[in-house]
């Protein structure tokens, strides 16, 4: 997307003609402006000089954003803080005083003298003419103080594109004029000496109502800059966090550089209390990070020498040298900036209701105010009377806040979401992810942590959980194996030290043997420890507990005495279960599909507490499980995996934990920074307070306008006597705008993890059979895809747990011609779906190039 900087817009009338301007233009596909930013984005083939001619022809500024000539020294990041800086409020801020000034004095004349009698100096006394000359000269300077409206909205109206400034400048004007009309009117009635008919014309000066008209528009103005600029704080914060320099290492010494020359590949160092400058991984030290800038958490990460660092995130302790990956517009900070800047450049599909009313509203409210006058006039009333009625009807009418209520809600609730470490890319993300009604899990790496951890210690009688736990690390110490990695990370934990083994050896059949001082060591699965040991059935019932509850169950025995079980197995978040619940309870069905066998996929399902689980999907599985599940309501995707991004592009909203794989997150429309579970409820929980938001606020713009118009064009005159002076109705529409972005303001104390006020949906029926058809078609999809293709069964020895069979799978399903593997470490076997003609020997070659060994292929 190409972001534009477009100036001269004062309310959504604007934006609407820009929008309009700009899709016109040859090899535009969408465009989207912001009246809230002052941006617009644009996609497409077209020249970015088409799209500024488009723009100005339409009667505004533009330029690419970033190339905009005040900023073009400065980096691109500096440059987007100073054009997100509150330009317009000290200006206002200088023409409200001024015209404050001036209207003080020409309401003294008017109003405290004519009224009530408020002392002037002698030569003002009963000269009618001066008094009406001075209130003119006032009122002019109030005027001219305030061009901008004029410029703007007759400019517009030359373009046939009238806006807000349209309404302020005739309301003006035509009080202006209809006054001076009347000061000359009552000058030849003096000279005439027509008393009666001076008196008749003083009574008809309107100039305190045009300088009025003027100064408060103006006060709302500034109050809706000043409300604007709060919305952006949340962009502006983020910009702040990147750092300015950095101390780099070259030829030997520390320099410090802009941040700017930082390339890819440089050492850079960052001591205690600085900020990483860029991405980069450690290569030297250790210490604990502050990463609350990009994930919100305020708990510091310990990192340790190859681990990876964010720009922006605080160094709170050690000294840690770092090799610069990403620089510049790369880093993760820069990302999560474009994020927000590109969300606030879309717009949401509620917008378009805003957008076709403003679209019309302005000449729709100037053909009000003269039909008002006319009936006015038509009913017997006097001019004076019938233009009120027509200048109320003007300045009273807001397209202003039409066209903010929709902006300034979204650019809030995705500021508020990126400071908590939720990033949805575009408004539409921000606006749909509350209507979903179906939520998938992928279970590995969202669900689950994503590696194996020891959980179960079953020593035999007379050993102890120590002894048990060295005897199984000493011999896993050789070990390759992911599950051996989760005994010694163990071992490491409880800080034991482990001897050494001579004569390591992997044997067929699941199983390790070793020698220690000179006692044989045995470790496998139970098929190869009954080979070294009696097993009692206590052990055995219990083993098969624990493969119930989806773990890895792996026996150890020392000179041929069993020494007891560990049970291995990828643990469930912490928050996944609470997560699941509070999906739930918002009434949205919960659920699980995973890669895995049938027994591990129910086992970690009832733990998490999910509605349903579909095992044994493939990537392309889960994408089918989505589209099926499309056609009965909105469907999200949760995942982290490469294997998830055709499921995440599939579904309604696409939810990456940011953990995750730069595959995933750049298929997804959400990103989770904290990787927690528990951030997707918090996701639908302020998508919905938004666009709660954003229905408030459009009922409040419909609502101000439909109000009113009619009671400044008097319509309640006659039933009530109801009747609206032009100056209060200014003051009216000088406060609508602020009220809308107030209340969008809001949003900011809204609490995203507090589920009190969740509410349910209220088609789970429906959802149910969703699910269940869903299953079903998962299911006659394999079934199909086995009839169409051939197949090959290979017996293989050494896989011990649901790992090996990843790893063996991954081998198998990277060679050109297998379609999928369906691989069992439980049956030793592996069912490879052939797309083409694959040999035997390349099959076997795969396997055994993995440390399994390959017995038959049938």
């Amino acid at each position: 997307m190409q972001q534009f900087i477009v100036t001269g817009m004062s309310c959504a009338a604007c934006s609407a003609r820009v929008e309009k301007a700009v899709s016109k233009v040859e090899g535009v596909t969408s465009c989207s402006v912001s009246l809230l930013t002052n941006s617009m984005g644009v996609e497409g083939t077209a020249a970015d000089q088409d799209i500024i001619q488009a723009v100005e022809a339409a009667g505004y500024g533009a330029s690419v954003k970033g190339e905009s000539s005040a900023y073009s020294g400065a980096s691109s990041m500096a440059a987007e803080e100073e054009m997100l800086k509150d330009h317009d409020t000290p200006v206002l801020k200088r023409r409200l005083l001024a015209s404050l000034g001036f209207l003080m004095v020409l309401m003294y004349f008017s109003m405290g003298h004519m009224m009530w009698g408020w002392p002037l100096p002698a030569f003002f006394e009963d000269n009618h003419i001066a008094m009406g000359l001075v209130q003119l000269l006032l009122t002019g300077i109030v005027m001219v103080i305030n061009q901008k409206f004029f410029i703007s909205g007759f400019t517009s109206l030359l373009h046939r594109a009238p806006n807000m400034d349209t309404l302020v400048a005739l309301g003006s004007t035509a009080a202006f004029g209809y006054s001076t009309y009347a000061l000359f009117a009552m000058t030849d009635a003096q000279v005439k000496g027509d008393m009666e008919m001076v008196m008749h014309y003083m009574h008809e000066f309107y100039f305190e109502s045009a300088a009025m008209i003027l100064t408060l528009i103006t006060v709302g103005k500034m109050l809706e800059a000043r409300s604007k600029g709060k919305t952006t704080d949340a962009l502006k914060g983020l910009m702040k966090l990147a750092p300015k320099t950095a101390v780099i290492e070259r030829k030997g010494q520390e320099v410090t550089v802009p941040i700017e020359q930082v390339k890819k590949g440089d050492i850079f160092i960052v001591r205690p209390g600085e900020n990483v400058p860029v991405d980069g991984v450690i290569i030297e030290g250790s210490s604990a990070l502050n990463e609350a800038a990009l994930t919100g958490e305020s708990i510091p990460v310990d990192k340790k020498a190859g681990d990876a660092v964010s720009a922006a995130t605080l160094n709170q302790s050690g000294f840690i040298r770092c090799e610069a990956t990403r620089v510049g517009q790369d880093t993760t900070l820069s990302q999560i900036i474009q994020m927000v800047s590109d969300a606030a450049a879309t717009k949401a599909p509620i917008a378009k209701i805003a957008d076709k009313v403003s679209g019309v509203f302005v000449p729709a409210v100037i053909t009000i105010a003269v039909l008002t006058m006319i009936v006015w006039l038509l009913a017997g009333e006097s001019v004076g009377f019938a233009l009120a009625r027509g200048i109320s009807v003007l300045v009273i009418s807001c397209p202003c806040a039409l066209g903010l209520a929709t902006p300034v809600a979204i650019m809030v609730g995705n500021g508020m979401g990126a400071r908590n470490g939720i990033l949805f890319k575009t408004a539409v993300s921000l606006e749909e992810t509350g209507k979903v009604q179906i939520v998938a899990l992928d279970k590995t790496g969202t669900i689950t942590n994503g590696e194996p951890v020891v959980t179960d210690m079953v020593p035999a009688d007379g050993v102890t959980k120590e002894a048990l736990i060295g005897l199984a690390a000493s011999l896993e110490k050789r070990s390759e194996h992911p599950l051996a990695k989760a005994i010694l990370k163990y071992a490491d934990e409880q800080k034991m030290s482990l001897e050494e083994v001579s004569e390591f050896e992997a044997l067929p059949g699941n199983g390790l043997t070793a020698l220690r001082n000179g006692r044989k060591l045995a470790g496998g699965n139970y098929t190869f420890i009954k080979t070294q040991t009696v097993v009692p059935e206590k052990f055995v019932k219990q083993s098969e507990q624990l493969a119930e509850q989806g773990k890895t169950p792996m026996f150890f025995a020392e000179d041929g005495k069993l020494a007891g079980i560990i049970a291995v197995a990828d643990t469930m978040k912490e928050d996944s279960r609470q997560a699941v619940g509070e999906l739930q309870n918002m009434g949205i069905r919960v659920v699980m599909l995973t890669g895995d066998n049938e027994r591990t996929a129910r086992a970690i399902g009832a733990q998490a507490g999910v509605d349903d689980v579909i095992a044994g999907v493939l990537p392309e599985g889960k994408e089918s499980v989505i589209r099926k599940l499309q056609k009965y309501g909105k469907v999200a995707m949760v995942g982290d995996g490469i294997n998830d991004a055709p499921a995440l592009t599939r579904a309604d909203m696409g939810i990456a934990i940011g953990a995750g794989t730069d595959v995933a997150i750049d298929a997804a429309d959400v990103v989770l920074m904290k990787s927690r579970l528990s951030d997707v409820s918090a996701a639908v929980r302020l998508s919905r307070a938004t666009l709660r938001n954003i229905h408030e606020n459009l009922f409040w713009a419909f609502f101000y306008n439909v109000i009113g118009i009619p009671l400044a064009a008097g319509v309640w005159i006659p039933v009530f006597g109801w009747s609206l002076n032009p100056m209060f109705g200014a003051a009216a529409m000088s406060l609508s705008s602020f009220c809308v972005v107030t209340n969008a303001l809001r949003l900011n104390l809204f609490d995203m993890h507090d589920t009190k006020k969740d509410k349910k949906l209220k088609n789970q029926v429906i959802i149910e059979e969703a699910v269940d058809n869903s299953k079903q078609d998962n299911n006659n999809n394999q079934n199909n895809k086995e009839m169409q293709t051939m197949k090959k069964t290979m017996k293989i020895e050494g896989m011990m747990c649901g790992h090996c069979e990843a790893t063996v799978k991954k081998a198998l399903e990277g060679l050109e011609g297998v379609a999928s593997a369906e691989v069992s470490h439980e049956a030793g076997t592996a069912v490879v779906e052939l797309s083409a003609d694959v040999a035997d020997d390349i099959l076997k070659k795969t396997v055994e190039d993995k440390d399994y060994k390959v017995t038959a292929i049938n």
